[in-house]
C-alpha cells in the first residue's frame, strides 16, 4: 500500500516538474518570439506603406486629364472629377439589368448601362427620342414601318449628352426613381443636375463606367 502511495506521490512530482519546465521555457522564449514579431511588423509597414503609395501613384496616372465623369452603376452616381478630386457628386438611375424577349423572334434585349470607357459626343437641347423596337415590343404595340411615328418629344428633359450606340446622360419624368436601377441604359438624370452637366462638361469628355 505504502509503495503504491509512494509510486503515485512520484509520478506527480515528475508531471510537476514537467510543468515548471515548460512555463520557465515560455516565459524566456515567449518574451523573444513576441519582440520578434513585433521587430518584423515594424520592418513591414514602412515597406507596405511604399508599395500603397506606389499603387496610388499608378492609379492617378490612369486617370484622364482634366474634368472627366465617374458613373456608378451600383450606387448610381456620376462623380464630376479632375484628377484624383471629386467635384460633384449627383444621384442617378442607371440600367435594370432586366431581359426583355421578342415574342415573335429570336431578339432579346438586355436592358443594362454599358460598362467602359466612353466620351460625350454630342449636346442636345430638348432632345426627342427615337423610340426603338424593344420600347413598342415592351407596351405591345406594333412596331412601327414609318420612321415619325418613332419620334416622342418631353420624355428626355431639356438637356442630353449623347454617348453613342443609343446611350445618352438626360433628364427624367420620374425623379422619384432616382437613385434606383430602372432604366433601359440610359442614365436619368433631374432637371437642377443635369442643366448644370450640359452647361459644365465640354464634348469630346471621358465618361468611366462601372
Amino acid at each position: 500500500m505504502k509503495k503504491k502511495i509512494l509510486v503515485t506521490l512520484l509520478i506527480i512530482f515528475i508531471v510537476f516538474l514537467a510543468l515548471e519546465a515548460c512555463g520557465f521555457y515560455l516565459s524566456r522564449h515567449g518574451n523573444a518570439l513576441t519582440d520578434s514579431r513585433k521587430t518584423a511588423d515594424a520592418k513591414s509597414a514602412p515597406e507596405l506603406r511604399k508599395k500603397s503609395d506606389a499603387m496610388k501613384r499608378k492609379i492617378a496616372n490612369l486617370a484622364p486629364k482634366g474634368t472627366y465623369l465617374v458613373i456608378d452603376t451600383a450606387k448610381n452616381r456620376i462623380y464630376v472629377r479632375n484628377g484624383n478630386n471629386t467635384l460633384k457628386e449627383i444621384v442617378v438611375s442607371t440600367g435594370s439589368g432586366s431581359i426583355l424577349k421578342d415574342p415573335a423572334g429570336n431578339r432579346q434585349w438586355i436592358f443594362d448601362t454599358p460598362r467602359g470607357e466612353r466620351s460625350v459626343q454630342l449636346k442636345k437641347t430638348n432632345p426627342v427620342w427615337t423610340k426603338p423596337d424593344w420600347a413598342f415590343i415592351e407596351e405591345g404595340e406594333t412596331v412601327p414601318k414609318n420612321f415619325r411615328d418613332r419620334l416622342e418629344e418631353g420624355v428626355l428633359g431639356d438637356y442630353a449628352l449623347d454617348l453613342g450606340d443609343g446611350y445618352m446622360i438626360h433628364g427624367t419624368l420620374y425623379t422619384r426613381l432616382l437613385g434606383r436601377n430602372v432604366t433601359h441604359g440610359c442614365v436619368r438624370v433631374g432637371d437642377k443636375d443635369l442643366k448644370e452637366l450640359y452647361s459644365n462638361i465640354p464634348v469630346g469628355t471621358k465618361v468611366l463606367i462601372f
